[in-house]
């Protein structure tokens, strides 16, 4: 007879201890997958994200750069010009004011001139004393040499006579009427005479150029007294303070009653229909920037092309300036005053790789950027980038062709290992 112990001694079958096992494996199975599935939702909610509408992506493409360097520029009236006092006077009268327009010759103010013009007249007087001693001058040396004239003539004449008593004296030694003294004493007084008349000749000479140094040594000193006076002349007219062409008045000294140096600036005046850029970037690019250029010039989104003028040659606190002409000076667009980014094209370099250019960019160098890894996350990359133009950025190495990279700024998100993009 069995009892109960023997029952419950009896084996359990293998397929019934194979149900159990898988029982007890896929209850562990399923407590995995729910601790998986709860730390990849607590990973999920922990990774930074970002609004898709706020990001600025460029596309790796292959192009062409036209290299540039950045300078900074302000728009300034191609013509302006700097009126200035030709004397020290008081403002007695003010025509115009900022703002006007002006064609040429228009009165802009009235300077006193009482004191310089009477210093004025006080010179003709004296110029006019200076012909009066010129005429006087040239009188006295055309009587003087005249007089020496006379001397030679009657000198010559005397020799004449005397060469006329030699041949009598030697013709009647030659008949025996005259005797070897009297020829003797004949030839000595002509040599005589002859000598008289060489010094003379040599004196005569002598007075002419000193007559015409002296002439010409006053004809110079009044021609020096006579450019001071034209010059005072010119600075009378000038101090009538006029336009000297058609353009805008932009700066006039208007306090009636005040003194204005000589020198000082009393007016500008500038044509505000056309426009030029002066522009302004550090020294080390010296050797970049030359006169000729080409150079671009952005004014909000407007880009305007121009071409390099003149460059300042010397650098000041490590910068050097230079001015623009623009291909388009009257552009709707220019206006005096306005600040511009310019873009000097030194070079142009075909078949690179590029991305668009933005606030990122601050020089070649390796610089630390986000990429799509897919269509839901953002990973950073190192890449190396060189030269840039007002579009793009090369890129040298670290990027292929099509990956997409975002060029907006990602500074709140520095050293995130991934980014979630949120639609």
């Amino acid at each position: 007879m069995k009892t109960d112990n023997q029952t419950m001694d009896r084996a359990i079958p293998v397929s019934v201890q194979r149900k159990r096992r898988m029982v007890r494996y896929g209850k562990y199975a399923a407590i995995v997958a729910v601790v998986m599935g709860v730390a990849v939702w607590l990973g999920t909610l922990m990774m930074s994200s970002v609004d898709k509408k706020s990001l600025i992506t460029s596309q790796v493409d292959r192009g062409i750069i036209d290299v540039s360097i950045i300078a900074t520029g302000k728009v300034v009236p191609a013509f302006e010009e700097v009126i200035i006092s030709p004397i020290s006077a008081q403002i007695l009268e003010v025509y115009a004011h900022s703002g006007d327009t002006v064609d040429v010759g228009t009165p802009l103010l009235r300077l006193d001139l009482q004191s310089a013009q009477a210093d004025y007249s006080k010179a003709l007087d004296e110029q006019e004393i200076r012909r009066q001693q010129m005429v006087q001058l040239t009188t006295n040396t055309e009587t003087q040499l005249s007089d020496r004239r006379m001397q030679l003539e009657v000198e010559e004449m005397k020799i004449g006579q005397l060469e006329a008593q030699l041949r009598n004296e030697q013709y009647l030694d030659s008949l025996g009427s005259g005797t070897k003294d009297r020829v003797h004493q004949a030839e000595i007084t002509l040599r005589t005479a002859q000598m008289q008349l060489k010094q003379l000749r040599q004196q005569y000479e002598n007075e002419v150029r000193v007559r015409k140094a002296d002439l010409r040594m006053k004809q110079l000193q009044d021609g020096i007294a006579d450019k001071s006076l034209d010059e005072t002349r010119r600075t009378l007219d000038g101090a009538n303070i006029r336009s000297p062409r058609k353009a805008t008045l932009t700066y006039i000294s208007n306090e009636i009653g005040s003194i204005v140096g000589s020198g000082s600036k009393v007016a500008v005046v500038s044509d505000l229909t056309h426009f030029k850029v002066d522009c302004s970037i550090a020294d080390t690019y010296s050797d970049r920037v030359m006169a000729g250029g080409r150079v671009l010039v952005k004014i909000g989104r407007e880009r305007l092309f121009g071409t390099i003028n003149t460059v300042t040659p010397l650098s000041q606190d490590g910068v050097i300036t230079f001015t623009v002409l623009m291909d388009n000076p009257s552009h709707p667009k220019l206006r005096s005053g306005l600040k511009a980014e310019v873009f000097v094209i030194t070079n142009i370099k075909e078949d690179v790789l590029r991305i668009r250019n933005g606030s990122y960019y601050t020089g070649a160098g390796d610089y630390t950027l986000y990429i799509y890894k897919d269509e839901h996350t953002l990973v950073p990359r190192t890449i190396h980038l060189g030269d840039c133009n007002y579009d793009y950025v090369e890129v040298i190495s670290g990027l292929e062709e099509g990956d997409s990279v975002v060029v907006s700024d990602m500074q709140r998100y520095k050293g995130k290992e991934k980014i979630r993009v949120n639609e």
